[in-house]
């Protein structure tokens, strides 16, 4: 899909889903349709990066040399909350900052997706212009992401219950996209979503 002509200022949609929703093969379809789309996980691993002394004192365990093992670190994290809750305290200001960075130069985008696996639970939706939800079955969810990394079943359960419910999130989202089928049928689906989005940033254009 082409974009149509840019806007001063650009519609901001936040695209999520649990893990192993698809997100990031709608975001890959996004990209290849035209769409600017910022990547939460990229500047997770930035924000780790800026501030890996300060990892290394509070997850020293996590850490093989001078290099942190993320496996190791999620293994840490999400068996224990009070430790996930201080990796996000820690994280999350700086991925705040560097998103800002990245926002300040696309001003002449139309509109521009964000790609935040993590986006109602921590109270992104205030930023954004609307929220685009991938959603799938559970079952479907735990076969993609055991079969693509490796973690145990009980490993990726465990990140799934570190999340808002899917359901929660459905109610909360302006856009559902179902992502049980075929990547046809997904391609469809998200097309049809995008004119409905593309219509709301005319409208915003105009000033509606």
């Amino acid at each position: 899909m082409e974009r149509r002509e840019r806007a001063k200022h650009p519609l901001i949609i936040g695209l999520t889903g649990n893990i192993g929703s698809g997100k990031s093969t709608v975001a890959r379809l996004l990209r290849a349709w035209g769409y600017k789309v910022l990547d939460a996980d990229e500047l997770a691993r930035r924000a780790r990066e800026n501030k890996k002394e300060e990892l290394k004192r509070l997850f020293p365990e996590a850490f093989r040399g001078e290099e942190l093992d993320t496996r190791a670190l999620g293994r840490l994290v999400f068996s224990d909350p009070e430790r996930l809750k201080a990796l996000e305290a820690l994280l999350h200001p700086e991925i705040r900052r560097l998103l800002e960075e990245e926002l300040k130069g696309l001003e002449g985008e139309r509109v521009v997706f964000l790609e935040i696996p993590l986006l109602f639970e921590k109270g992104w939706e205030g930023r954004l212009d609307g929220v685009l939800l991938v959603k799938a079955p559970l079952e479907l969810r735990l076969e993609r992401v055991m079969a693509r990394s490796g973690l145990s079943r009980e490993e990726v359960l465990a990140r799934e219950r570190a999340q808002m419910p899917e359901e929660e999130k459905a109610g909360r989202a302006d856009w559902v996209l179902e992502n049980r089928g075929s990547l046809e049928e997904l391609e469809e689906n998200l097309r049809a979503i995008l004119r409905a989005i593309e219509a709301k940033a005319e409208g915003a254009r105009e000033g509606r």
